[in-house]
């Protein structure tokens, strides 16, 4: 996985030998030549099943994304991004929103986008992990017999997951520079959840608390955007009712990435 994404960002390329003779002087015109002919990344916005808070996020970022996006990257498809009806073949695809069972055009596409994207990120929860719609049973206006949800990860091969419900414009905003960075100490985590799509308030406490991994930090609870997850006695307390299975609170825990067997062999239990 990290090998696919350095080659993405063109990490693995071999610095070039450094020549002690003059530079030669060149002109703007070449400059601007050069910069016209090397390949941006191209990336794609796909939306499925979800309310777009992902979308909205993101565009709350135009002030500080707008350079960047404009100069770095190359949009290329994207349903109200892009006039084109026909999926190009695309470096990074951003998938918005968990695929209906019931909906052909949405599991078409969803193979569309694994076929011709070199690397899949699910972006938000509803993506990552079902979110909300997990509790969908169908019924709704206007897709009544649409009634199962799952989150892409349940159907294709994903590279990275961006979770939140939305993700935060911060999260975003940094997440796009430590792609075109290469940061892969910020990613590696992302990378690690691509895979995992059960996070919510229960994982919680079946794999930190009940594993007495849980310091008592608040972190989860500060985290949560329904305020399913309280303090009681330093450790923290899951509201159902509330909790809508974004896995923020899971993300957030800086326990939850602890490999639990590498701890019992170092305490020899």
């Amino acid at each position: 996985m990290l090998a696919r994404i350095k080659e993405f960002l063109g990490l693995g390329a071999k610095p070039k030998e450094v020549s002690e003779e003059p530079k030669e002087v060149v002109s703007k015109e070449e400059v601007e030549k050069v910069a016209e002919e090397k390949t941006k990344p191209r990336i794609g916005y796909i939306h499925l099943s979800g309310c777009t808070g992902d979308g909205m996020s993101l565009t709350e970022n135009y002030d500080i994304l707008a350079d960047l996006l404009t100069d770095m990257v190359e949009i290329v498809y994207g349903q109200t991004l892009v006039d084109l009806w026909e999926m190009p073949e695309m470096d990074l695809a951003l998938v918005e929103g968990s695929c209906c069972l019931q909906d052909e055009h949405s599991l078409h596409e969803l193979m569309e986008v694994r076929e011709k994207a070199g690397l899949v990120v699910a972006f938000g929860s509803c993506a990552a992990t079902g979110c909300f719609t997990r509790y969908s049973r169908g019924g709704q206006q206007a897709q009544p017999n649409h009634e199962s949800f799952v989150p892409i990860a349940d159907l294709i091969k994903v590279d990275c997951a961006i979770p939140g419900c939305p993700p935060s414009p911060e999260i975003i905003a940094k997440t796009v520079v430590a792609v075109i960075n290469g940061d892969m100490d910020y990613l590696q985590p992302m990378i690690d959840l691509a895979g995992y799509t059960e996070a919510c308030g229960c994982d919680l406490q079946l794999k930190v608390v009940n594993q007495a991994l849980c310091t008592g930090c608040g972190t989860c609870a500060m985290a949560c955007q329904t305020r399913a997850v309280s303090m009681t006695n330093g450790r923290p307390e899951v509201n159902s009712a509330r909790c809508i299975k974004c896995g923020i609170c899971y993300v957030q825990c800086p326990r939850s990435w602890w490999p639990a067997d590498r701890i019992k062999k170092d305490l020899g239990l």
